[in-house]
């Protein structure tokens, strides 16, 4: 399976280094830089070399590279790097360079665990957490004093049992079960306004502090709605396929329950619109002009709308003027920036201005477009609800509360 795994920062540079079943030299790393260099923003994530397979992500500006002698399931190494850096973000609150350079033997200790002779072993984060302590200044003391270090003298209760996710004994004052339905709008709007391209990327996060040994049944209003899911491993798939209700006995903590994909562009609304118009006349000199408003939102108000104008390369500044928010120009990279914040749909947000154009250039050719970020609170547009939550095998009543949030994923709007 996974014979070693590097760690590159964002200058290229190798600075951590882990081998399984056989040592690989660095210098395989140089296929994947290569690539990288060719196109940074698109790096293959399989890369075949003479004697190896070369598998890797990009996450927080760093990149996990996993070196494989044979080949295998690609996407089976790709999750488990990516639960990688969950579990590091886990212990350590982020995954970035300086963090893991603090925390190196924590890191090398979670490693061992989670692979054993290059097949994922423990990823959990329950059982990890009894396997190996998270870091904390008293212990790091304590640990430097008497030169003891984080891992447990004992296996994890949960290893011993039928359920690995979840340890035994757990205990709570109160009992509280909380599930976020998350949905991230992907969406290409054209010139006119006609949606080109729409799809959602769902997922269930959820927080479970349940005393005991609890079973849960989940079912939703809408089920029907999904077009592919994917799953914790807590969840009774067989459950699922026949009766379309989530039955499970959840991990302690947070954990992420499922994730899932509506592809039916029909499902699909559009909460923003932005009116745009960008008119390039002969001379040094151009207009621009952008209103954003909320569409199809229910009643919930936009927030953490931040709008990023793609400018075509003959733009060399803009003096613009906006009723709210804040903007900035970058002349280097071409993209104007305007943070708007709530969208107040008495007084709609608007930019306007002129934009310099450099001498000569050709204008013939302009194809600008415009990135939207935004979140909406208690909505999922694709119009999803939990209709009930049930426990069996404990008798206590446990708090329950479900939170909706709609944001943008990649929406992009061409002018």
């Amino acid at each position: 399976m996974i014979h070693s795994l590097f760690i590159i920062n964002a200058s290229g540079d190798v600075f951590l280094e882990k081998h399984w079943r056989s040592v690989v030299s660095r210098s395989v790393c140089d296929y994947y830089l290569e690539a990288q260099r060719a196109n940074p923003n698109d790096v293959p994530p399989v890369i075949a070399t003479p004697h190896h397979y070369l598998l890797s992500i990009q996450r927080g500006g760093i990149s996990l590279v996993a070196v494989c002698m044979q080949e295998v399931p690609p996407l089976f190494v790709i999750e488990f790097l990516h639960r990688v850096v969950d579990t590091f973000q886990d212990y350590f609150s982020d995954c970035t360079e300086s963090i893991i350079k603090e925390n190196y033997v924590v890191v090398y200790e979670l490693l061992d665990e989670m692979l054993d002779n290059g097949f994922p072993l423990a990823t959990e984060s329950n059982i990890l957490k009894e396997l190996i302590k998270p870091p904390n200044i008293l212990r790091t003391i304590a640990n430097t004093v008497t030169g003891k270090s984080n891992v447990s003298d004992s296996l994890p209760t949960g290893q011993l049992s039928n359920v690995p996710w979840r340890r035994t004994g757990v205990k709570y004052t109160n009992n509280e079960a909380y599930f976020d339905v998350v949905e991230e709008v992907d969406a290409i709007i054209d010139k006119a306004g006609v949606t080109v391209f729409a799809e959602i990327q769902g997922y269930i996060d959820c927080c479970i502090k349940l005393s005991g040994m609890p079973d849960l049944t989940l079912s939703f209003v809408n089920a029907r709605l999904f077009d592919d899911v994917s799953f914790h491993p807590c969840v009774r798939f067989k459950r699922w396929e026949g009766e379309r209700v989530l039955s499970f006995i959840p991990p302690d903590g947070n954990f992420r329950l499922m994730s899932y994909h509506i592809g039916s562009q029909s499902v699909v609304a559009i909460p923003i619109y932005v009116r745009h118009n960008l008119s390039i006349k002969t001379g040094e000199h151009g207009r621009l002009d952008l209103t954003v408003g909320p569409k199809q939102t229910l009643g919930r108000s936009v927030e953490g709308v931040k709008i990023e104008v793609l400018m075509p390369k003959c733009i060399l500044n803009c003096c613009l003027t906006s009723n709210q928010g804040k903007y900035n120009y970058d002349p280097v990279s071409k993209i104007l920036h305007w943070e708007i914040g709530k969208i107040d749909v008495t007084k709609l947000p608007n930019i306007r201005g002129t934009v310099s154009i450099a001498t000569g250039a050709n204008t013939s050719d302009i194809n600008p477009s415009i990135n939207v970020h935004f979140t909406i609170n208690q909505l999922a547009i694709s119009g999803l609800k939990v209709n009930r939550l049930d426990m069996y095998g404990e008798k206590y009543k446990p708090f329950k509360g479900v939170k909706y949030i709609t944001k943008a994923g990649r929406f992009q709007i061409r002018m």
